[in-house]
This record gives C-alpha cells, structure tokens and sequence, in this order.
C-alpha cells in the first residue's frame, strides 16, 4: 500500500466502525456500504452487485433513488461472460481489487461490444469491483464506475485495505439473511468459503486489557515508542503484546489488527 497515508488508514478504520453495526441486516449492510464507498471512493454510480455465474444474469443494489433502466440491466447480462472484471474474479481466481483497464487499455474496452451495448449507453468509462464473495455460482462485489478519469492506484489500494473487512462483514450479514425474502435485497449465503475468510481462530481469544489498551493507541495511528510512553512500557513489552494481538486476532499486520477488531466487535 504505497501511497496510502495515516489519514487513509483512519478514515478506513472510521468507515468499519460505522459499517459495522449494519452487519446485523442484510439489505441495511448492502444500502450502508454503497452508501459508504461512494464516499470513501468517489464514484458516479456505485453498486453491490450479485452475479449468478451459472445463468449469466445479476442484481444490484444501488443508492437510494439510483436505479438502472431494465433495458441497461439486459444489456450487461448479454455480454455477462465477456465482463473483464467477472471473467476475473469469478472464473479465473482473481481476489483482490480491480479496474477493467487492469485487463484492457482504454481503445481496447471502447472496441468491445460490452462497451458498445452497455457502458457507451448509461455514459459510463471506467470500473472497478472490490469481490466481496465467490463460489461456483456466485459472486458478490460492490461495484464503482466513472465517466471522466479512470480509478488512480490510490485508489484502488484505499478499496483494497476495506476488502478483506467488508467480506467479513458481508458474511456477517449473511447470517442474518431470511431465505426466499422478496424484497430483501440480494440473496446474501450461508456463511462458507469466500474471497478472504476469516481465520477460524479469530475472536476465540480474548485480549487482556492491557492488549486492549495497546490496540486502541494503534487505533490512533501511534507508534510503538508512543505507546509505550503513554502506558509506562518499554516499546519492547509493547512489541510483544502486539505479537499476542496479531495470533490472537489472526492478523499478521498493524492495520488488519485493528480492522479485524473493529469488525468482531458486537453491535452497540
């Protein structure tokens, strides 16, 4: 994540715990987090969109009072299988973020009957999906597109650090889903094997409070030293609770430490 910044990481941290209670429903977390990410990323038109791999055909949640045409929704399930983006993340493994210009050039795109039939139509250029679960017949992302100037790798690295957390909470809201609801929004699965699960030993071990403490000072973006300034620890006791944190969480890094907390923390 090289061009991310302290502040990126915050606002990130920020989104979580405003999404986080919303994990609790499954249309309410599919409204929060396009509602979300259209803030976080800006974006014309931003969608969670569940594709059925078998039959070619999706849904779409989008903003409130946004909605694509009937004839626009055919148009794109026409060219389902030609979909960059689906061919790579439900059919060739791909699990991370993407842009369609990741697998054409722009004069490439603009030569597809995909871009001709639905893209030119609803004036839009540019794409990019965050998968947030696949499996061999379906795939889930929340989906942004653009007119004007294409996803920047700044861009797409400050959708990629939410990813594994929003599949998470997506799972989470999953559990909550009533099966054959009419108007539920899309069909949200059991909980099972997705783009990032989350570790079987996450949350089994609760922190002490004083890992508690220390995860809530790296929520505030300070470093080792400051921490163990402001708990009268040496930074090397501070290193080692952050080792416990990281094993008990089932994390391997500072962010996802504090990410993986936020999105295991029960609703208020």
């Amino acid at each position: 994540m090289k061009h991310l910044t302290r502040n990126d990481y915050a606002e990130a941290l920020a989104l979580l715990a405003q999404l986080q209670p919303a994990a609790s429903d499954a249309r309410t977390f599919a409204r929060e987090a396009v509602l979300a990410l259209t803030g976080f990323v800006a974006s014309e038109l931003t969608t969670l969109s569940e594709c059925d791999l078998v039959t070619g055909r999706r849904c779409v949640v989008g903003l409130p009072g946004v909605r694509l045409a009937e004839r626009d929704i055919e148009c794109f399930d026409r060219h389902f299988f030609e979909h960059p983006l689906v061919r790579y993340h439900g059919f060739e493994g791909g699990r991370v973020t993407r842009r369609i210009s990741d697998s054409l050039s722009r004069s490439q795109f603009r030569r597809t009957a995909l871009y001709a039939d639905y893209y030119q139509r609803v004036g839009l250029e540019h794409t990019v999906a965050v998968p947030l679960w696949v499996d061999e017949r379906r795939l889930v992302s929340v989906v942004l597109n653009r007119r004007g100037l294409d996803f920047s790798e700044r861009d797409c690295e400050r959708l990629e650090v939410m990813r594994p957390h929003l599949a998470f909470l997506y799972r989470q809201a999953g559990r909550h889903a009533t099966p054959g609801a009419a108007d539920a929004g899309p069909h949200l699965p059991e909980p099972g094997p997705g783009p990032e699960p989350a570790p079987r030993h996450a949350g089994r071990q609760a922190l002490t409070p004083r890992e508690n403490e220390v995860l809530q000072w790296l929520a505030h973006g300070k470093t080792d030293a400051e921490i163990a300034a402001l708990l009268g620890l040496s930074p090397r006791t501070v290193h080692k609770h952050l080792e416990h944190i990281y094993v008990k969480l089932g994390v391997e890094t500072r962010t996802a430490a504090v990410m993986r907390a936020l999105a295991l923390r029960p609703p208020h």
